[in-house]
């Protein structure tokens, strides 16, 4: 197992994960953003990510992105974090999110956020267990442009 900064190589088989989560997430058709786009955005420093890799074969990634807090400061904000199910409960995804958490501290950033669905039960135990604060008090706003 080989937790790494992502790569231009990588954005294939990021893609097939996003697909995936968007399954899990019972989202199977909203994933409208094609790997070209996702390579142009990369390279347009848009975002960043790590992969977990096992054998070679990228199995987990967490996709992140500054953001800015006008109360904090500057945040890491991480907007996707995934391990495919086969992988899951043998620490990869914790040690892909302290990674995320070792590169907010690297950038001085203030704090770390992210969302997680409330019936996702699993990953709610898994950030709780960290020390996480999990807010139930805002509602998430979307505007298709």
């Amino acid at each position: 197992m080989l937790i790494s900064k992502g790569t231009l190589n990588d954005i294939p088989a990021i893609h097939g994960l996003i697909t995936e989560l968007s399954i899990f997430e019972k989202e199977p058709d909203a994933v409208i953003v094609s790997i070209d786009s996702l390579q142009h955005d990369f390279l347009k420093n848009l975002f960043d990510f790590f992969v977990v890799k096992v054998n070679e074969k990228v199995v987990g990634f967490a996709l992140y992105y500054w953001r800015y807090s006008t109360w904090k400061g500057k945040s890491l904000y991480l907007e996707d974090f995934y391990v495919q199910e086969e992988h899951r409960n043998k620490g990869y995804g914790k040690l892909l999110f302290e990674e995320c958490i070792r590169e907010g501290r690297r950038n001085q950033c203030y704090q770390m956020n992210w969302q997680v669905l409330d019936w996702n039960k699993g990953a709610i135990r898994f950030y709780e267990n960290i020390d996480a604060e999990i807010s139930t008090e805002w509602y998430n706003g979307t505007l298709i442009l």
